[in-house]
């Protein structure tokens, strides 16, 4: 990401202040958004039974509990990355696997929350301050919302992947019987280069730009509902 935003840069593409737009949405995620993620996952697996994660100091959102340096560096520079998963455990869940589902789950629909409000905020604007945009300092502030929304949805489908490490892979745990989930735990670290490399090559980048756009147009629909008379 900020070796795409350098690039287009020298090559007259994207403007500096673009690219100070741009990092800015995407350190406010760093230090707001990815500590609500976690937030999500730690509360979610309170309420269903893991009360462990009380004394493990990820029930708040200050960032320095959540944030993880080589995520944070690769969110920066690639448009993906994470934080400190939050230690739980599933033999505290009624369902281990439903728990967990539950509980990844909610790390996504954190993002998705998180989104909604930046729509919120935008959609509120142009109806109540429509010429506000066209300003300088306005239209700023639109970029900064519409990156800011793109990146959060992003991550929430980025997240709802179902391979492991991700949140998504969770979710098909529940679908699976427990030998091939064994060989997904067994195999998770080879899985997660595999992922890697196949986002650092660019095949995921068309499949997963396609279904951020789908969730994203849902987002924007659900945001303009409160303000269809100024639209």
């Amino acid at each position: 990401m900020l070796s795409e935003l350098i690039s287009a840069f020298r090559g007259g593409q994207v403007d500096f202040q673009s690219i100070v737009i741009q990092l800015l949405a995407l350190l406010v995620i760093i230090f707001l958004v990815l500590p609500f993620h976690e937030w999500a996952h730690a509360f979610t697996a309170l309420k269903l039974g893991d009360t462990s994660v009380k004394y493990r100091g990820r029930l708040s959102f200050n960032p320095l509990a959540h944030i993880d340096v080589m995520g944070s560096i690769c969110l920066l520079c690639f448009g993906f990355g994470w934080a400190k998963p939050v230690p739980i455990d599933p033999r505290n869940f009624k369902n281990e696997k439903t728990g967990m589902a539950i509980t990844a789950l909610a790390g996504p629909v954190a993002n998705l929350i998180a989104a909604l409000v930046g729509d919120l905020i935008f959609f509120a604007i142009g109806a109540f301050a429509p010429s506000f945009f066209m300003t300088t300092v306005g239209g700023y502030i639109g970029y900064f919302l519409r990156y800011y929304v793109m990146i959060n949805v992003y991550l929430a489908v980025f997240n709802l992947v179902p391979i492991p490490p991700l949140d998504g892979s969770k979710i098909l745990f529940v679908f699976l019987p427990d030998r091939l989930v064994y060989k997904f735990y067994q195999y998770e670290r080879y899985i997660m280069f595999a992922l890697f490399a196949l986002l650092w090559m660019g095949f995921l980048s068309t499949p997963l730009a396609y279904l951020s756009n789908f969730v994203q147009n849902g987002i924007d629909f659900v945001a303009k509902l409160p303000f269809l008379w100024a639209f």
